[in-house]
């Protein structure tokens, strides 16, 4: 990638890629994209140049794309690779629930209050990708209303072109994330570019378009040849937009989140750990221990004598402390977060156990697929994600 000095995400050392790397609120993190983007031109520095001085700008949010693997994939990605900027921070945790609802708010998860995968609210646990809840995992958008859990306007109000997936339209956390924005599906990858070439001939001065491909393939299969091949073929798509826009607009390519290999590498929590455990929310690499009334201490010096050895095991203050969620957390997100983060270092995945299979003999319940490459924690290949940008180029 082509570094440039007024780049602030390119200083001499860039990011900080130890452990935990935290996100960079105040700067060049996620959550403020969409305000540089509709600031004024010389709000973040830190933003490439053309995003900041083009005439109209398509975001491009490739999940599950982190500035490391990226890095690693190069060789494939020659227009990534071609194009100026390099890596700012996700937020924490680093998930797409979380990310996807700060960029579009251009918030904190301390603000906006979705702060994970599976958070704890009006005492259940709400799986906020897809919007289900309770032990039959039923579709929650009735009860737990998704305007309601997420207040903040998508783009401040503004009612932004977002380029999706037909089958996300309508969903929870479509209408918690992207509630007002013009909605414009698609079926198939080719269609991005027409959409966004579309809109913005049409006059659009921001297109916001998503595409999840390399984080499907990474949970499915891990690093190896098929995420080779989306890798590759991200990058097609990337100059195939480029090809669609004029040079008085750009391209600028964001991510949600980077991956880390876990495959079988699994800790199931023990059960004096769950036995002081009311509920536990969160996901894998960011696991909340919610504990039972008056034991929050115990809960804290059990897991950390069981698991400080994989990385961090924080208690609810020192992440409030610390600022992981922002410089002000609101009263909505305090009451989800649990009492004891679990947020490994290592390439680990901290799991529940698994009930009991009841089904009858010889006809056994299919299980999905498991996870191999995960995310959530802070670590530097989870927590750095590109931020690129380039003119258009259509002649």
């Amino acid at each position: 990638m082509e570094s440039h000095p007024d780049n602030g995400s390119l200083a001499a050392d860039g990011p900080a890629t130890g452990f935990p790397v935290l996100p960079d609120y105040r700067a060049a993190c996620l959550s403020n994209v969409v305000p540089a983007l509709l600031g004024p031109p010389d709000a973040a520095s830190w933003l490439p140049a053309p995003a900041r001085e083009a005439k109209a700008v398509v975001l491009l949010l490739i999940d599950g794309m982190g500035w490391e693997q990226l890095q690693d994939q190069s060789v494939l990605t020659p227009v990534l690779s071609a194009m100026e900027g390099g890596p700012i921070t996700t937020v924490a945790p680093s998930t797409t629930t979380t990310a996807l609802t700060s960029l579009t708010t251009g918030a904190a998860p301390g603000e906006h209050g979705l702060i994970g995968y599976q958070i704890h609210i009006q005492g259940q646990v709400l799986n906020a990708l897809r919007w289900t809840a309770g032990p039959k995992k039923a579709d929650a958008r009735k009860n737990i209303v998704p305007e309601q859990v997420q207040t903040r306007p998508a783009f401040f109000g503004r009612r932004v072109p977002a380029v999706g997936r037909n089958e996300f339209r309508g969903t929870g956390f479509t209408r918690a994330h992207l509630d007002g924005v013009d909605h414009r599906g698609y079926k198939l990858t080719s269609s991005i570019a027409v959409e966004a070439q579309t809109l913005v001939d049409g006059g659009a001065p921001l297109v916001y378009a998503y595409y999840d491909g390399p984080d499907r393939v990474a949970h499915e299969y891990g690093f190896g040849p098929y995420l080779d091949a989306e890798y590759a073929e991200v990058d097609h798509l990337v100059g195939q937009l480029l090809a669609a826009l004029p040079p008085e607009a750009a391209l600028l390519v964001v991510s949600d989140h980077g991956q880390v290999m876990v495959g079988d590498s699994t800790v199931e929590l023990a059960r004096d750990v769950l036995t002081l455990s009311s509920v536990v929310s969160g996901e894998a690499r960011f696991r909340w221990l919610h504990a039972r009334p008056g034991r929050a201490g115990e809960l804290l010096s059990v897991a950390t004598e069981r698991y400080g050895q994989y990385g961090l095991v924080a208690g609810r203050q020192q992440v409030l402390d610390e600022g992981w969620f922002g410089p002000y957390v609101g009263p909505e997100a305090r009451s989800r977060m649990g009492d004891v983060a679990l947020v490994p270092r290592d390439p680990v995945a901290f799991t529940e156990p698994k009930p009991p299979d009841r089904s009858p003999a010889g006809n056994e319940s299919k299980s999905t697929f498991q996870l191999i490459a995960r995310h959530g924690s802070l670590t530097s290949a989870e927590m750095l994600v590109p931020c690129l940008a380039s003119y258009g180029t259509r002649g």
